[in-house]
């Protein structure tokens, strides 16, 4: 039985519906996956109801969801990416023991035996819409596991050939050892949830690190003899040039996990050993997150928002390198009505491409700067605008200006608390006069690794602790708990989230701005009016079981708790 036959004795099309396919396409497919699309695309019937169908008419069962449990990388080691991904069948771990074979071509029944064949167990045959298939495949060959060792087995100085960039780092099976080394590092950290790769020389090896919730943990290094072809296979992905061994070189690769495009940033400094690398992860789906999931409590999220509301002003978002300001303020345009007001950025560079947003890249060898980049936003009409950092006085004044004249301006500065960036602002030169009616709220923020659920235990703290930061006191009534480390998370640790520091500016501490006040004074204003601490949104992660005492000091500091 053909597609078409199969459709029609289904009852999930009719005749008509072929007809209608005839006419649109010039033909009616003769494959049943390229007929399911037409069908689904032309609105007849969406897969899932074609799979229901046909489901019923072969006696198979369907299945429209997969589970992660039953995703078994075992199962798919001797399958090829290409040869899944073409024919769309995947194996899968059922109850038990049984294993399935997930079909999106019902006609193609006959491939469950072969994968049987291959396995050495009876697969049962299981529809699924093609979607399902294809992002079940990907997800379970992201899983597979490979070593270094294992292509360092392979490697051959003969065989020591570059291929183009941009290939998908999930299927390299026929690349040159070299290329398969550079992915292979590539693909483990996206699976670790890795922001920076760290390729290091030292006497006698070469040392990779992973950078995972904002600490770097040693990984399996390739042998050192690969160190000058892997570094110049990194930089040809990045468009460097391999010759050039001398200077510090910049650049950034695009490379494919899957259906996944991930842009890496790469930065090559020589040193004694040789030549350093690193490597930076950007993740579009970790950055563009809704304000609500970034850990500010519900009534710190209320007043951001009600901020976000006013036609103009200015925001500031404080914090050190990695500390999540970024993903803040994306989170921040997102709140924005982007469909009815103009919203331009500058950034440098632009990391995520965000949907009605104008995004301008810094470029200081050719221009723009930030200060020059924002006085040509200026003359766009911008309704809101975000700047990347404010990093000297011209643009500093300029942004200020900017929210003075009818703009929502949000931009980052480099202070370690929220009313240290009042002070950077008129260190930099900006008047007080113009901060203070410019300014509407300042966010200082870190970011906290959680601990894990699963294996995390209750702990008193040490009393030599308490008694070296007295302001912990207020933590020993607490349930407090500790890490502990098991196979689902590192260290005891799974994931971050943030603790933020929120200076609203209230009429009495616009008046101390006027009046030029010191850092202290207005930190015990801020405070007096109601602001929260670094520490003590801390307090409350710890009290909650989120993270724990030695997180939080890691993170803000022994020096700054005891203040």
């Amino acid at each position: 039985m053909n597609a078409s036959e199969l459709v029609l004795a289904s009852g999930a099309a009719t005749r008509d519906d072929l007809e209608r396919i005839r006419r649109e396409k010039g033909r009616v497919p003769a494959e049943w996956l390229e007929l399911c699309t037409a069908l689904a695309e032309s609105g007849v019937v969406s897969e899932s109801q074609i799979m229901d169908a046909v489901g019923r008419v072969c006696a198979l069962k369907t299945l429209h969801s997969i589970a992660d449990e039953m995703l078994d990388p075992s199962l798919v080691g001797d399958i090829p990416l290409e040869w899944a991904r073409q024919h769309l069948i995947l194996p899968v771990r059922l109850d038990g023991s049984a294993v399935g074979v997930l079909l999106a071509d019902p006609t193609r029944t006959d491939a469950a035996h072969d994968i049987s064949v291959v396995l050495g167990v009876e697969a049962e045959p299981i529809l699924a819409p093609p979607q399902i298939v294809r992002q079940g495949i990907e997800r379970c060959y992201l899983r597979r596991e490979r070593r270094p060792a294992d292509v360092a087995g392979t490697l051959d100085s003969s065989s020591r050939r570059e291929e183009k960039a941009g290939t998908d780092i999930l299927s390299t099976p026929r690349d040159a050892p070299v290329t398969q080394m550079a992915n292979l590092i590539l693909l483990n950290a996206v699976r670790a949830g890795a922001s920076d790769i760290h390729i290091e020389p030292a006497e006698g090896h070469l040392r990779v690190r992973y950078r995972i919730d904002g600490v770097l943990y040693e990984q399996e290094p390739p042998p050192r003899e690969m160190e000058a072809a892997l570094v110049s296979r990194i930089k040809i992905m990045a468009g460097l040039d391999i010759a050039e061994r001398r200077l510090p070189q910049d650049g950034t690769a695009r490379v494919r996990v899957g259906d996944r495009e991930l842009d890496v940033r790469v930065s090559c400094v020589p040193v004694a050993d040789g030549e350093r690398v690193v490597l930076r992860i950007l993740h579009r789906e970790a950055v563009l997150l809704p304000l609500d999931s970034l850990g500010m409590p519900p009534e710190t999220v209320g007043v951001f928002r009600n901020l976000l509301c006013e036609p103009q002003g200015a925001i500031w978002v404080t914090g050190p390198t990695g500390s999540g300001k970024t993903t803040t303020l994306y989170a921040a345009l997102q709140e924005l009505d982007c469909a009815h007001a103009n919203v331009m950025t500058i950034e440098d560079p632009v990391e995520y491409h965000l949907p009605n947003i104008a995004q301008l890249s810094v470029r200081p060898k050719i221009g723009p700067t930030f200060a020059a980049g924002l006085r040509h936003i200026l003359r766009q009409d911008p309704d809101a605008i975000l700047v990347g950092e404010t990093r000297d006085t011209e643009t500093a004044e300029i942004a200020v200006r900017a929210s003075l004249t009818g703009h929502l301006v949000l931009s980052t500065l480099h202070t370690t608390d929220a009313p240290g960036a009042v002070i950077r602002l008129m260190d930099m030169g900006v008047p007080p006069y113009m901060l203070s009616a410019a300014i509407m709220g300042v966010i200082a923020q870190r970011l906290v690794r959680r601990l894990c659920p699963g294996c995390r235990e209750p702990q008193r703290l040490p009393e030599e602790l308490l008694e070296r930061i007295p302001r912990l006191g207020c933590l020993k009534t607490a349930r407090t708990y500790r890490a502990v480390g098991c196979d689902s998370c590192l260290e005891g640790y799974r994931g971050r989230t943030g603790i933020f520091e929120f200076m609203t500016v209230p009429e009495e501490l616009r008046e101390l701005i006027r009046e030029g006040v010191d850092h202290s004074t207005l930190r015990q204003a801020a405070r007096k009016a109601g602001m929260k601490t670094l520490l003590e949104a801390g307090f409350d992660k710890v009290a909650d079981g989120t993270t724990d005492v030695q997180e939080l000091l890691r993170c803000v500091g022994h020096k700054f708790a005891a203040l």
